[in-house]
């Protein structure tokens, strides 16, 4: 038995001359919404996760990522499973498990690496196995295609196919869904191709993009983000500048963006488990071959010394206001990565109180989002927002509806105090005389 199983049709669906049954592993950001939309198309899909608890609060109809509405989980046909067993007579088996660098900024392929030992066992003459994680090229076929092959006994390329279909999942975002956003689909060979783009074909309404190899996908996925990377290492190298001459960067932004082709790109603080992580598996790539990423490196060095700034603003700001440091009431509001989204993988406000504290303030911390236990796992105990008043210094680092909404928000701040504003989010909004803002 499935551990869940919601009026699950077991007439499977034709797709070219395949009867495919459809397992998802990893029902994370990106897998779990790819996986309710393909128990919308096909007649069988089963969802795998080795996250017990995960597994019992989909069970349950919770998304704890808020990726998938209670209501659409629940009319969901899906079947979930922590047991791998489960999934063993899939036909095709999509992998979209996390590829995050470890503690030298290196790529970390151990959980790519780990679901390609579990899986192969599972495969069979004629299984299909599409990767959706972000990896530089060269990834799926000479390090997961090998793993595959050690642990089946069989051929990848003969015996069973490769394909790589990469992600494109914003979270929290509600317009640009695994439904609208264009797909690229590719495989090891015409065939298997064929295969991939007749699946994704279903389920999204943008239509696909065949790319000539696997290579050339992996390439331009992990392209995507690293130039939105350079980019917003451009913006803020651009309000550092902006900062030391004394002219606002968003005026400068605003009164550029008035020529066509100008992209309006923003400044803050770049985290997340894409943007701030895809472009060291470009990176390493290159080093690979011989090459020194000049441009690459120097946004990611840019990008990850913001913390560090913003740390030295606040401390110089109070310092001019003339409040004793120790003993400043401090609050950050916002730990997530961005707003709306709970996810705190690779935040830079965790690194930002860190840094903060290495000043000697202390922040209390509050997040509307982010479950408390999820911040104490990172070492963080959260305060009630009840606490978060008088205060000399208040940082807004993901500026969550719920702080933007509260109507008494400026008044959780001393007269004359501090509100950092990271993103810029209180910007074009009516602020009390006195106070003194700052934003990136």
């Amino acid at each position: 038995m499935f551990v869940r199983e919601i009026g699950l049709d077991r007439t499977d669906t034709p797709v070219g001359s395949v009867q495919e049954t459809i397992a998802v592993i990893g029902l994370g950001y990106v897998g779990l919404p790819l996986a309710v939309r393909l128990a919308e198309k096909f007649g069988r899909v089963i969802g795998f996760d080795i996250n017990q608890g995960r597994i019992q609060g989909l069970r349950d109809g919770i998304d704890t990522t808020g990726e998938v509405e209670p209501s659409r989980l629940g009319d969901s046909r899906l079947a979930i499973t922590h047991n791998v067993e489960e999934i063993a007579d899939a036909t095709c088996f999509i992998v979209t498990v996390p590829t995050p660098i470890d503690t030298q900024k290196r790529p970390d392929l151990g959980p790519l690496r780990s679901a390609c030992q579990a899986l192969g066992p599972l495969l069979k003459q004629g299984d299909l196995v599409v990767f959706e994680s972000t990896v530089y090229p060269g990834v799926t076929e000479d390090i997961c295609g090998p793993i595959l092959s050690d642990f089946s006994g069989l051929t990848a390329g003969s015996d069973f196919s490769l394909g790589y279909s990469p992600e494109r999942i914003n979270p929290g975002d509600k317009a640009n869904t695994v439904e609208t956003i264009v797909k690229n689909v590719s495989a090891d060979s015409d065939a298997a191709l064929d295969r991939v783009a007749a699946i994704y074909e279903h389920v999204t309404d943008a239509g696909i993009c065949r790319c000539s190899s696997i290579r050339v996908a992996e390439g331009a996925k992990v392209l995507e983000n690293t130039q939105r990377d350079v980019n917003i290492a451009l913006m803020n190298e651009l309000a550092l500048i902006c900062q030391a001459v004394g002219i606002e960067t968003s005026e400068v932004i605003e009164a550029a963006s008035s020529k066509w082709n100008f992209v309006p790109f923003t400044p803050g603080l770049v985290g997340g488990h894409c943007i701030g992580v895809d472009p060291y598996y470009l990176a390493a790539l290159s080093e690979q071959h011989g090459l020194h990423p000049e441009v690459i490196l120097a946004g990611r060095r840019l990008n990850d010394g913001m913390v560090r700034h913003v740390a030295s603003a606040a401390v110089k700001m109070l310092v001019q206001k003339g409040d004793a440091l120790r003993t400043a009431r401090i609050g950050l509001f916002g730990v997530t990565f961005k707003e709306n989204v709970p996810d705190i993988r690779n935040s830079k406000a965790i690194e930002l109180i860190g840094e903060l504290e290495t000043f000697g303030l202390s922040p209390m911390i509050h997040d509307a989002i982010c479950p408390h236990d999820a911040l104490f796992a990172e070492g963080i105990t959260a305060s009630p927002l009840s606490k978060m008043w008088d205060l000399d210094l208040a940082i807004v680092a993901s500026p969550h509806d719920a702080y933007l909404s509260d109507g008494a928000f400026f008044e959780r701040l001393n007269p004359g105090g501090i509100l950092m504003d990271i993103r810029g989010a209180y910007r074009k909004r009516d602020r009390p005389a006195g106070l003194n803002y700052w934003a990136l």
